[in-house]
């Protein structure tokens, strides 16, 4: 790769990853057969099978579980699966001494978790009865930051926008709150002896897998493992809150399930045992607002959450927060069954805005980044304050600073996320702040922040750092109202499509910006308090809450039936920016409307709709497929079709039956036929949709085709581990593979360094599909070898002519 072209590649990536901090350790993987012995079970993922170093894996069983036994017709018990255990567990002890069992499953997943030394995990492959060997990876929340905690005092009714918006309120004037739905809750645990949470909890309260015990509280504060958690406790508030805060679903029952520890961390191990859990104890339906960053669907999670849909459990998963590009999608959002839910913004008011500090200085670049509510960004319209430069914007940068009553100057960088710095220039009493940029180009927009916070330029930057130079300490703000912005998409919520499955992803989106539930303050004089929190793990308790009130009015529906009337029944969403709709891999089949989907008398099946990918360069590609329409109604109904095939139109061909007449509680296929002239069109991915129609009802159900090699990223996740003795392990996510890898080093800002680019490490040639680990001495490729600091590494991979970058973080110590 050429050194000239790296700078425009890397401040893209910066970009990105300003709002998803980079990761390091070992993440989820896709499936790939690492071994060449047929008889050898799966490996997903890569190890370093020459190393002592302990892991963790999840071993999977050629022995189906339970659920899977009962829906394959086959007979299973617990005693037989337990002897299997055993058996594979005693073969295994033989050749890995260091063995240790942490969990096992029998109910929706058929395996164990373990701990061992990665050069014992042959020692699994080659054990009869073992069928995949997984890495136990780390799961985390996906909101963005702690947000603001408000006191009873401070809340204020008129933050409760969400549900109202989604229609939530109308189903209660119907009847319908939840009522006899029970909701599990995977996550942080919960603070059920919250005085707007405790009525949804009988005496037992669910199950925390991280101390092993039937108290699911939350991390308290002081925990020496880590920070203290309140992400559970304001996601089960979404879903089910009545109190000051009411949540979508404020009759239901609630059970909580602690898998995510301290700092809001977690294991795959401990995940997996929650789903089986939640299932056991007869939960209607599980939200999961978690994730990591793999766009992977064929994962141990996976696994059981698509078993315990089939068992008849609603599954709801966060989208990540990895957006705004595409194939950003996380697991277990990109998994097959479980409804992933994006997150957007609900209508807000736009304003414009300058800043002056001094005669001949403008700033045009100053915008409007986020604010709390509309007073307080209008209060500073105006004002003339001091501000101060606190750096990064850290709590500690900030400690050495008096903000208190001023305004905060803060550079972009250093892994904290936005929402981080404006919370914690808040906490030591700034009124505002102005984030500038440390690359070329604008920041995003960040809606919520916990004061009002301005965004410039890093050349604007550098005029207010020149100014305080000058003893020009003052700035003044103009803001003015300019327009009514509608409900958007979040430029954070991930996007898909889904690798390998080419599936749409989200399926659907709800509000996840600034949404106002219920917390723990950990303050013993005031314990229970409210908070203020974004993410798509606040999008996603909002699609639980709508399940249980879709399930309370229709019992009888099954999981496919929820999930396709939540789908069939969203609201399109419309780009402010552009005017024009968010692709489907934005906004999933769109922004949900609970009463809609309650009352629908039609149900498409599925809610999208994926064609596949077709390669034949010359000459037509023709493939026939179909999906159902259920008619609910009690009357015969006569269905039209309209199929708009987008931007693929002169190579696209789908032709289906019309005037389908389905009769009362029946259903029917319509079948489709596809017919594609590859050679015809780009390669890449063409968005559609199919309008069904019966004179009364209108349904949209989205759909995409993938033409030869799509445009996925080359490389989708780079860590870094040091394993001792100057020596580290560069991981690298290839989910296509790459014909040509390139390594090399920048100087990170973490520790306020001017970035820089530093060298090469190495090239590696026809690397394969999935996960390949790099082993690094340090050195670049002349020989130097790197100082103590903050580096980040970077993979730069070529394949089928597109190349993409991923970056990853070590402190060399």
């Amino acid at each position: 790769m050429s050194k000239r072209v790296i700078k425009a590649l890397f401040i893209a990536l910066v970009f990105l990853l300003a709002f998803s901090p980079m990761g390091s350790g070992a993440g989820a993987a896709s499936k790939y057969n690492n071994n060449a012995a047929a008889d050898l079970a799966q490996l997903v993922g890569e190890f370093n099978l020459s190393s002592s170093n302990r892991t963790s894996v999840i071993v999977e069983l050629t022995e189906p579980s339970l659920v899977e036994a009962k829906h394959k017709g086959k007979s299973q018990s617990k005693a037989n699966l337990a002897k299997t255990r055993n058996q594979v567990k005693s073969e295994v002890s033989k050749a890995a001494k260091s063995l240790k069992v942490n969990r096992e499953y029998d109910y929706v997943f058929s395996g164990f978790s373990v701990e061992l030394a990665e050069n014992e995990i042959p020692a699994l492959l080659s054990v009869p009865g073992v069928k995949a060997v997984y890495p136990d990876v780390e799961y985390h929340t996906t909101s963005l930051g702690e947000g603001e905690v408000l006191s009873a005092e401070e809340f204020s009714p008129n933050m409760l926008n969400s549900a109202p918006h989604i229609g939530a309120n109308e189903a209660w004037e119907t009847g319908y709150t939840g009522k006899g739905v029970t909701v599990a809750v995977i996550d942080t645990g919960v603070d059920y002896t919250h005085p707007d949470l405790k009525h949804a909890f009988g005496s037992y309260k669910g199950w925390d897998f991280v101390d092993n015990d039937n108290d699911p509280q939350e991390t308290p504060k002081g925990d020496p493992r880590g920070a203290e958690t309140t992400h559970g406790s304001h996601v089960a508030g979404t879903v089910a809150a009545n109190g000051l805060i009411k949540g979508v679903a404020p009759d239901a029952t609630l059970l909580a399930y602690r898998v995510l520890g301290p700092g809001g961390r977690g294991t795959t191990a401990n995940v997996i045992a929650g789903i089986e859990k939640a299932v056991q104890d007869g939960a209607d339906v599980m939200n999961l607002s978690l994730g990591n960053s793999l766009n992977d669907a064929d994962y141990a999670t996976s696994i059981a959450l698509d078993w315990a849909m089939a068992e008849g459990v609603v599954a709801v998963t966060s989208n990540g927060n990895s957006g705004p590009n595409n194939w950003t999608v996380g697991s277990p959002g990109a998994a097959r069954d479980a409804i992933s839910v994006g997150a957007t913004q609900l209508p807000y008011n736009e304003y414009n805005s300058s800043i002056f500090t001094s005669d001949g200085v403008d700033y045009p670049s100053a915008k409007v980044m986020g604010f709390p509510n509309d007073k307080a960004l209008t209060d500073l319209n105006g004002q003339t304050l001091e501000f101060v430069h606190v750096g990064f914007g850290s709590p500690e940068e900030i400690a050495k600073e008096d903000v208190n009553g001023k305004v905060a100057l803060i550079s972009r960088g250093a892994g904290i996320a936005f929402v981080d710095k404006a919370t914690a220039a808040k906490a030591a009493g700034a009124v505002a702040a102005i984030i500038y940029n440390n690359v070329d180009g604008e920041i995003v927009v960040v809606p919520g922040t916990d004061i009002p916070t301005i965004r410039t330029t890093a050349a604007d930057g550098a005029k207010l750092l020149s100014e305080l130079e000058k003893g020009n300490n003052q700035v003044t703000f103009n803001i003015n109202f300019a327009n009514r912005v509608g409900e958007s998409m979040a430029d954070f919520s991930s996007r898909g499509p889904v690798n390998s499955t080419w599936m749409i992803k989200p399926d659907v989106s709800a509000p996840g910006v600034n949404i106002v539930s219920t917390v723990p303050t950990f303050d013993p004089s005031n314990p229970h308090g409210y908070g203020a929190k974004q993410g798509t793990s606040m999008a996603s308790p909002h699609v639980a809450g709508a399940a249980a009130l879709i399930l309370q009015a229709n019992p009888n529906w099954s999981v496919a039936d929820v999930k396709a009337a939540l789908m069939n029944t969203a609201e399109n969403l419309i780009n402010p920016a552009t005017g024009k709709d968010y692709p489907y891999n934005s906004q999933g089949a769109g922004s949900i409307r609970v009463l809609e989907a309650i009352q629908t008398k039609t149900l498409v099946t599925p809610g999208s709709h994926s064609y596949g990918t077709f390669h034949k360069n010359s000459g037509k590609q023709v493939e026939k497929q179909h999906f159902t329409i259920k008619n609910l109604s009690s009357e015969r109904q006569t269905y039209n079709f309209e199929v708009n095939v987008g931007e693929g139109a002169k190579g696209i061909k789908v032709s289906t039956s019309n005037n389908l007449t389905v009769n009362p509680g029946q259903t029917q296929n319509v079948n489709l036929n596809v017919q594609v002239d590859a050679g015809a069109l780009a390669p890449g991915y063409y968005e559609g949709s199919i309008t069904i129609s019966n004179g009364s009802e209108k349904l949209h159900v989205p759909t995409i085709l993938f033409v030869k090699e799509p445009d996925y990223p080359r490389v989708q996740y780079v860590g870094v581990g040091q394993l001792g003795d100057g020596k580290f392990e560069i991981e690298g996510y290839f989910p296509g593979g790459a014909e040509e890898v390139e390594l090399f080093v920048y100087r990170s800002n973490k520790d306020g360094q001017p970035l820089g680019y530093l060298g090469d490490i190495a090239v590696y040639k026809n690397v394969k599909a999935g996960y390949t680990t790099f082993q690094w001495d340090g050195k670049l490729d002349d020989g130097t070898k790197l100082p103590g600091g903050y580096y980040n590494i970077y993979a730069y991979a070529t394949y089928q002519g597109q190349s993409d970058l991923a970056g990853g973080n070590i402190l060399i110590r």
